[in-house]
């Protein structure tokens, strides 16, 4: 059976078209994948008309959103992958349609799992992938992996799903750099970026998601 991913690119610059940034990698990452013969579906959250939860807790009967058949469907999407990734600029800390998606996903597990803490979520134990960016080049990586990528990774936590770390220091996913910012004349700063480097990096975390065992994950 043919597996299969879900990369959510959580920029929301609608003005970015195809050369958003966080989209660009989301379409590197499915590349990757498609030669681990893994089929990827990318969630452009610019695109998604989602709300944010209110706390209605309707969704502890049907384990989904009666006010949001947008999240609704990502989140089948991704009850059905084997893997997830998640690609995010640093925002406040993160983008607010993230923050939605999480925060509805997080409302489904946890009502369920305070009655019977041997509950098992939908996501129970899926592979994810988390993957920062910002403004700043690599002294700025240390705080987008503490603001970005560990926000992120909490919520998975308690989605229980297992992220997947790149190494002992990057536990939480990698964080990518600018190589310079420019003014040029627009009111938002122009980034440019190492696009070689960048691709590295994605290659070797996203083969670290795929091909570890799944024995060696700690839920973070």
């Amino acid at each position: 059976m043919e597996k299969k991913a879900v990369c959510i690119s959580a920029s929301n610059i609608a003005h970015s078209g195809e050369e958003n940034f966080s989209w660009r990698v989301s379409k590197m990452i499915s590349g990757v994948l498609a030669r681990e013969s893994i089929s990827c579906r990318i969630v452009d959250l610019r695109k998604e008309s989602l709300t944010p939860c209110n706390g209605c807790g309707r969704c502890y009967r049907k384990k989904r959103c009666e006010a949001d058949d947008a999240f609704n469907r990502i989140y089948e999407e991704a009850c059905g992958a084997d893997y997830l990734f998640f690609v995010s600029p640093h925002y406040a800390p993160i983008p607010a349609k993230l923050c939605m998606l999480l925060e509805k996903m997080e409302q489904i597990t946890f009502l369920r799992w305070w009655r019977d803490e041997s509950y098992r979520s939908e996501l129970y134990g899926k592979l994810a992938g988390i993957i920062s960016h910002g403004g700043g080049g690599d002294k700025a990586l240390e705080g987008y992996k503490a603001m970005v990528n560990n926000t992120i990774a909490n919520a998975l936590d308690t989605i229980q799903v297992k992220v997947v770390p790149f190494n002992s220091r990057w536990n939480t996913g990698i964080a990518l750099p600018v190589k310079a910012v420019k003014q040029k004349g627009d009111i938002f700063p122009t980034q440019e970026y190492d696009w070689p480097k960048i691709e590295k990096m994605i290659e070797a975390y996203v083969e670290v998601v795929v091909l570890t065992s799944k024995s060696s994950y700690v839920i973070i």
